[in-house]
């Protein structure tokens, strides 16, 4: 997987050089501004992240998309379910 420019993320997290729990804290107030469905895309540099943001998604009844490696980050992407809508 890699960075899909055709399918861009709804709101995109920049947590590089930040370690948990800092980048779930951030996600979990971006999430409660993101409609249902909409995708979160977080980059982050800790190497843990997908364990966390998996773990995270599965908890909250978001949908894990996955992850991969760009340059020097990570590139984790959920989709978020039942969320109320605040935009």
């Amino acid at each position: 997987m890699n960075i899909d420019d055709q399918n861009p993320p709804d709101h995109r997290l920049d947590a590089r050089g930040l370690m948990c729990p800092e980048p779930i804290r951030l996600a979990e107030l971006a999430s409660r501004k993101l409609a249902d469905n909409d995708v979160l895309e977080v980059l982050a540099t800790d190497l843990a992240a997908p364990i966390d943001f998996e773990a995270w998604a599965m908890g909250k009844g978001h949908s894990y998309l996955g992850d991969w490696s760009h340059e020097s980050w990570l590139v984790i992407r959920v989709q978020i379910r039942n969320c109320r809508t605040v935009k």
